[in-house]
């Protein structure tokens, strides 16, 4: 009988002790954060996201270059001088290059930041979003173009049209002077 009840009092014990740890949690402050509406701080060094500022991306393609996961791809094309609009810089500087094409798979990127540190004009830079997340992997992939696909294709027709005459004028003044020679001799 004294076994039954020292089992009923460890049983009544423990439900006290259950309640007191319950009820000290729940007037005490709470830990979780609802979380689009909260955030914790992020760290000032956190390297999340990248950001392309095409305005002053140049199209050297150093960053291309050093990316150790290759999960940037640059393409450009080369200015005309016969092109009615002549584009400049973010920094007011002439631009030998137009940038047809930037796009980041932020699928393969590994956040080094070598990227960033290696662009001469700061175009490309990490930010502090770090909410990307999609359904599709094609959703990883920005594309950070100014230019719209008629335009590239406009620069390309552009670009390939003054190569061409530049070849003629060349293969001309090298046909003249053979020419002029043979007749001399």
């Amino acid at each position: 009988m004294i076994d039954y009840f020292k089992s009923v009092w460890a049983w009544f014990h423990t439900i006290l002790i259950g309640m007191k740890i319950t009820f000290t949690h729940l007037f005490s402050k709470k830990v979780t954060i609802q979380y689009p509406n909260e955030r914790y701080p992020i760290p000032h060094n956190a390297k999340n996201r990248l950001q392309l500022y095409p305005d002053l991306c140049n199209g050297c393609m150093q960053c291309a270059r050093v990316c150790p996961v290759q999960c940037i791809d640059v393409e450009t094309i080369r200015v005309v001088p016969t092109d009615p609009d002549k584009p400049v810089m973010g920094d007011g500087t002439q631009r030998k290059l137009w940038v047809s094409v930037y796009d980041i798979d932020f699928a393969k990127c590994c956040f080094c930041g070598l990227c960033t540190t290696v662009c001469p004009t700061e175009a490309i830079k990490h930010t502090t979003d770090f909410e990307y997340s999609s359904y599709t992997r094609e959703g990883l992939i920005y594309h950070f173009s100014a230019m719209s696909s008629e335009q590239v294709e406009q620069k390309k027709k552009l670009f390939e049209e003054w190569s061409a005459k530049e070849k003629a004028a060349k293969a001309g003044k090298v046909a003249e002077p053979s020419s002029v020679e043979k007749g001399e001799n």
